[in-house]
């Protein structure tokens, strides 16, 4: 019997349609947190720190996210993250109309948003599983894979606008999604119940299964080491240096601007071709192929400084980076067990997360002493050697396997 089409899922539409709606959201509040920060207090440092504790408390919310998802019915632990968010911007929005927001709720509000998502997204996860079957779970990641990218690419200029029109309206907004988003959830038919567990919540078993569970799989081990960790590191690196030089140091928004769109694009463009393309090609080559495209980007930088150049090669990097990233996060949903894909999926995410914020530093630290030139080269020879790794390592080669569960 031929599966029902994603087009005719209805949990499915409302799963992805709530996502959307809280995704939108969050972008566009995104931009207006640091804003709000900047309008208050005139200090480019305190609006940087609503990124930084953000970072810190999804990081720390992560694992034990995982964990969660897998013991508590994964619908109603995404409502009650919806509403959890929903009173944090709520206070927000308060203060704001109040004219007055000190820094310590805009950081409260950051912090409190990163840890919700850290426990919304593996339960997120889990409930897709239930929602769709394995021969569909490649097209559905694409498709929350676009969903994501479209929301990138509206959300931060969306916000922008609306935060120039008035202070308070992206948080509204925000607000107004999450609402939507709990609605949609609600709507659902499917449930998407854990098996009981004896033991602590969060002892150090629960917290690492998903660890355990990917470092007993060469497979996913070779290809979270190297394309999660690895190329995530130089490829955020990447991102940052050519944004830097594209801009011209900070003194060209257009260059600047030009680069941000054609990634966001990039990453909208292979969230819809990852089904076709997976269809055809295995999963291992295509990280491979997407590793080697990033390689050759840096090394084709080292000689040109045309912005337009520039955003079409780091769109075409993102698009077949998505199209690998969505193969890779497809096959680890259908490969982990029903009772563990909280834990394994945020172990991964947990693990390609820490080593981003380091990209950025590092990269700028290299321009600064060596220059762009040199710099490029730098990542180039970095990223090759990646590449080469994925290509010729014996698990990823052979592909994925039938392990027994740890």
């Amino acid at each position: 019997m031929e599966p029902t089409p994603l087009a005719r899922n209805r949990d499915f539409r409302l799963l992805w349609a709530g996502g959307l709606m809280a995704s939108l959201g969050s972008q566009l509040a995104s931009i207006a947190l640091p804003l709000l920060v900047l309008r208050e207090t005139g200090s480019a440092a305190r609006a940087g720190a609503v990124g930084t504790v953000s970072v810190g408390a999804l990081l720390l919310t992560m694992l034990p996210g995982g964990v969660l998802a897998d013991r508590i019915e994964r619908r109603r632990l995404m409502r009650i993250c919806d509403v959890l968010g929903l009173l944090a911007v709520g206070a927000l929005v308060v203060a704001v109309l109040h004219g007055h927001t000190p820094l310590p709720l805009v950081l409260l509000v950051g912090a409190a948003g990163a840890l919700i998502t850290g426990v919304h997204g593996p339960a997120a996860g889990g409930l897709l599983r239930a929602v769709v079957p394995a021969g569909q779970a490649r097209e559905a990641s694409s498709r929350m894979q676009a969903r994501g990218a479209a929301a990138r690419l509206i959300g931060p200029l969306g916000g922008g606008a609306l935060f120039a029109w008035h202070p308070v309206l992206p948080f509204l907004a925000e607000g107004v999604g999450l609402l939507l988003s709990t609605v949609c959830v609600a709507l659902m038919r499917t449930r998407s119940l854990p098996a009981a567990t004896k033991g602590p919540v969060l002892g150090r078993a629960e917290l690492t299964a998903g660890l355990a569970f990917i470092w007993h799989r060469p497979y996913l081990r070779t290809l979270l080491l190297i394309f999660g960790l690895g190329m995530n590191f130089a490829f955020s690196a990447l991102m940052f240096a050519t944004l830097a030089v594209a801009s011209d140091g900070g003194r060209s928004g257009v260059g600047g601007g030009t680069v941000v769109s054609c990634t966001a694009a990039g990453a909208l463009a292979g969230a819809l071709l990852a089904p076709r393309l997976g269809a055809r090609v295995r999963d291992g080559s295509l990280v491979a192929v997407a590793c080697w495209a990033c390689a050759l980007t840096a090394g084709v930088l080292v000689l040109t400084r045309v912005p337009l150049l520039i955003g079409l090669l780091c769109a075409a990097c993102m698009c077949l980076s998505t199209v690998a990233s969505i193969g890779f996060v497809s096959g680890m949903l259908i490969a982990a067990p029903p009772d563990r894909i909280g834990r394994v999926q945020s172990a991964a995410a947990f693990l390609s997360t820490l080593v981003q914020p380091f990209g950025p530093l590092a990269a700028g630290t290299l321009l600064g002493s060596l220059g762009g030139t040199r710099t490029f080269a730098l990542l180039a020879v970095a990223i090759a050697l990646c590449a080469a790794v994925v290509t010729w390592a014996p698990p990823v080669r052979r592909g994925p396997r039938p392990h027994p569960a740890v």
